[in-house]
């Protein structure tokens, strides 16, 4: 692995127009719309959003409704779309997300990353400096964060009408979730929470797939199959990895369990951001074939498996670099099959810059990031997910990687 960390080292391998607007409303008919949904709005603690703007909005939207052709289906939706990226560990999301923060499209998008387990490190992953990025590692997106996502979305709102300090007037939302969200429960917030509906729209839901270890992932849990399943787009990543054999039995298994959604052939999470951006492919119907009980807010039980964890590894010390180099060929050897993704930003001895891996079982990919900002705490920290990990002997051997200089000073 001697090789793996220079400046030519392998590239990551990672990865409203309301229906109830009935068209020829009178005045009586949108004051007390207009009220309906100020109402609603107190109901759900927004204390924060503007009245002014809301008002401003929704006169907009009526407007937009009522101008020109009576034809709905030729009517602009006004609300803020929202795309969902989801598939499971390592396939890809957090590469594909930062395609699109950096794709010339003029959008703002305002991002929020979910990551399994109590330290995340997507969010130090990500390109996109004048974006919205927004953390969400508290739990599972799908379960115990599901009202923090409410909060979040109002939130947002509010910093898009509000004219405070803190505004920040952006075009749309991405959510990228966890490798193990079921990508249901996401879907229903936005569709079942009666003001985010007024507000939110759905664009898509695009789910990557590990074109290398999707015959893996497919058959460890039900996460993988329903993110699948609740696809509108679907990218078969990696598939330069595969031969056309084993691309095109993989293509037919998930033909089989998604017939509508079309599937593009990305590589590193690579395409023209016409197909999944601004898509208005989000099926409804197909969704409640599905999971006829979508539209029904209920509580989501929905419990991990229990063998699957989170290990975080971090320290402020530089970190040796044969030792590190070492440590993780020990880690690929013994330990890949357990390890369905992993990815990390390590603070070499004696190097300016930042030194990012990230991996999926045995593929791993390493390269020199940018420089340590002066102001920046010069930090190791590695997040590992996988099931049945030993911890302690990833510390000790992580606690190994010290750079002896700073050991003897300590």
């Amino acid at each position: 692995m001697n090789n793996r960390c220079n400046d030519d080292s392998t590239e990551w391998i990672s990865e409203c127009n309301d229906s109830r607007f009935a068209m020829g409303c009178n005045d009586d008919d949108l004051a007390m719309e207009r009220n309906e949904r100020k109402q609603q709005a107190n109901e759900h603690d927004v204390d924060q959003l503007i009245e002014h703007d809301i008002d401003q909005w929704i006169e907009h939207e009526v407007d937009q409704s009522m101008m020109g052709s009576r034809n709905a289906d030729e009517i602009d939706d006004p609300r803020i779309p929202v795309t969902i990226v989801t598939g499971f560990l390592g396939a890809g999301k957090t590469t594909l997300l930062n395609h699109l923060l950096t794709s010339d499209h003029g959008q703002k998008i305002a991002v929020i990353v979910n990551e399994f387990g109590e330290v995340g490190i997507d969010h130090e992953l990500i390109i996109g400096a004048e974006d919205e990025i927004i953390e969400m590692n508290n739990g599972c997106i799908c379960c115990t964060v599901r009202g923090d996502l409410v909060k979040i979305a109002l939130q947002l709102l509010d910093r898009k009408f509000g004219m405070n300090e803190r505004a920040y007037h952006f075009d749309r939302i991405v959510i990228e979730t966890t490798g193990l969200a079921d990508p249901g429960p996401v879907i229903q917030t936005f569709l079942a929470e009666d003001l985010l509906a007024q507000f939110f729209k759905m664009d898509a839901v695009i789910t990557l797939v590990d074109a290398c270890h999707a015959h893996l992932h497919l058959h460890q849990g039900p996460e993988a199959q329903a993110q699948i399943a609740f696809a509108d787009i679907l990218l078969l990543n990696k598939s330069d990895l595969v031969n056309m054999e084993q691309l095109t039995a993989l293509e037919a298994r998930l033909r089989h369990m998604n017939v509508s959604a079309p599937i593009y052939h990305t590589c590193q999470s690579t395409l023209d951001i016409r197909y999944v951006l601004d898509v208005n492919a989000f099926d409804l119907s197909h969704k409640l074939d599905i999971r006829p009980n979508l539209l029904h807010a209920h509580h989501h039980h929905h419990h991990h498996e229990d063998h699957v964890r989170s290990i975080v590894l971090q320290d402020e010390r530089p970190m040796h670099l044969q030792k590190i180099n070492q440590f993780m060929d020990e880690w690929l050897i013994n330990h890949a099959e357990d390890t369905y993704r992993y990815k990390g930003i390590i603070h070499v001895d004696q190097v300016d810059r930042r030194v990012v891996f990230q991996g999926v079982h045995m593929m791993l990919g390493i390269n020199t990031d940018r420089n340590w900002r002066d102001d920046e705490l010069r930090l190791t920290r590695i997040v590992i997910i996988g099931k049945n990990l030993d911890e302690v002997w990833f510390q000790q051997r992580f606690a190994d990687c010290i750079a002896e200089s700073t050991e003897s000073a300590l």
